[in-house]
């Protein structure tokens, strides 16, 4: 076994995970792009981040899932689950690259406009979003994203933001969702045939970084100010719609 490489893969996976203990997402966005450029099968990178995802997630309700939203979780549960076989075949008929510029793109649009945009446009959106039904596309592209490429958390933080949640119920309804859409999600990676020895070696020896991540991460997100929180999350957006941009170069 190349040890160096080793070590890089857990890097990558430290770094995804403290994102996502942080702000509740970003961790595929992070951690992907990482991982594509060491020596290792796609297959087995996205099946790395999916089970690291699931665990950061388990981890992570225990310490504030009573601040979900129930009707929106059920409601993008069930839609995550119809889109993932999607997602299966998606990942045999378009390449990433232009699934990263498509997203990239959206992500980077997205974000400058949350910014400069007319406050008054973006509160009538967020309106709209009461509507939980709005979210079930979200759910859709959520479950086919991640089963693709691991990227099921972005749909569902542009909805969480366009509805405008508070922190507390934008953090523990994304983890709770994630949990269960990572379920599913490594569930499919398992029967596609993903799951490889050296998946196990990776997975096992990521596991005392994953942690200390989680504990860093919960010590950071304490730290925010609640009222500026929307606007790091925006600002990340944007980051992450620059990995995810490049990701296609």
């Amino acid at each position: 076994m190349d040890y160096s490489t080793l070590l890089l893969i857990i890097v990558a996976v430290f770094l995804g995970s403290l994102m996502r203990s942080t702000l509740g997402f970003g961790d595929s966005v992070v951690s992907m792009p990482l991982l594509a450029l060491l020596p290792i099968p796609f297959s087995t990178a996205v099946s790395l981040v999916g089970l690291i995802g699931c665990l950061v997630a388990l981890f992570s309700i225990f310490s504030g899932y009573k601040h979900f939203d129930k009707i929106i979780l059920i409601k993008l549960s069930l839609a995550t689950l119809s889109g993932i076989p999607f997602g299966l075949l998606l990942v045999r008929s378009v390449e990433r690259r232009w699934i990263s510029l498509i997203l990239g793109t959206l992500l980077i649009l997205y974000s400058i406009y949350s910014f400069i945009g007319p406050k008054s446009h973006q509160k009538s959106i967020a309106k709209k979003f009461q509507n939980t039904s709005l979210g079930i596309p979200f759910g859709f592209f959520s479950g086919m994203l991640g089963s693709a490429y691991n990227m099921n958390g972005i749909p569902i933080v542009l909805y969480a933001t366009l509805s405008n949640w508070s922190p507390n119920k934008f953090k523990d309804t994304l983890q709770t969702h994630f949990l269960f859409s990572s379920l599913f999600i490594v569930f499919s990676h398992f029967l596609s045939g993903f799951w490889t020895r050296e998946l196990g070696i990776y997975f096992l020896s990521s596991l005392p970084a994953v942690f200390a991540a989680i504990l860093l991460g919960n010590y950071l997100y304490s730290k925010i100010n609640v009222l500026r929180f929307k606007r790091y999350v925006l600002f990340f957006i944007f980051i992450l719609g620059l990995f995810t941009f490049i990701d296609f170069l």
